[in-house]
């Protein structure tokens, strides 16, 4: 693996391990964004248009203090026949959620935006993965959601923990579920070298 330095516009523990297992140079910043009123239904555009907010904020806040450093932004959208199901609001709505999805497919949409502050190069794509849950009693809903492990997270579960025992099946890349599609990311990252190749020696041609 070769990738320049990032800083990462999140604060999400699985994104940040996934990222230090590959040995990638980052410094994690944040972003304050609105998530709640974006203005699109459609969760492929939902989870793009978040990650570019949030990418194009860290931009601006902090384009002198890291320099050359290449901006990682990513959102995470889970749907059920195109209904978003975002982060519970509390243990009941988790039940809610889960409940939803019991015995069902649904989908997870990952979007990734890359953004080179110095030279204005912006890259911006999604992930899918379908994803099945087992058909779930009221009890084992009620005592996942009781665990405290879905509050933070988009559908009410977490694949890489108490949540794996939920699911069923799964078609596409799983660390699109935990929230960084890693290969997706990778394609990004070459295909953003390139460009940032051509911008830094635009007169140049092949001998």
């Amino acid at each position: 693996m070769n990738w320049p330095p990032l800083l990462l516009a999140s604060a999400s523990p699985r994104r940040k391990a996934l990222l230090e297992g590959l040995g990638a140079d980052i410094i994690i910043k944040p972003a304050g964004v609105d998530e709640e009123n974006c203005g699109f239904s459609d969760p492929r555009k939902i989870a793009e248009h978040l990650a570019e907010q949030k990418a194009l904020f860290l931009g601006k806040k902090w384009r002198v203090s890291f320099g050359s450093r290449l901006i990682l932004a990513a959102d995470t959208v889970v749907a059920y026949r195109h209904h978003v199901l975002g982060k519970p609001a509390d243990e009941r709505d988790a039940r809610r959620m889960i409940k939803i999805l019991s015995g069902q497919w649904h989908q997870v949409y990952t979007g990734l935006c890359l953004y080179d502050p110095v030279n204005k190069i912006k890259l911006i794509g999604h992930e899918m993965t379908r994803v099945k849950f087992r058909k779930l009693s009221l009890p084992e809903i009620k005592r996942y959601a009781a665990t405290g492990e879905p509050m933070d997270k988009a559908g009410a579960y977490g694949i890489q923990g108490l949540g794996s025992l939920l699911v069923e099946g799964i078609d596409g890349c799983y660390f699109n579920v935990m929230g960084l599609p890693l290969v997706k990311l990778n394609a990004m990252i070459h295909k953003m070298e390139i460009l940032r190749c051509k911008k830094s020696s635009p007169g140049r041609t092949a001998p």
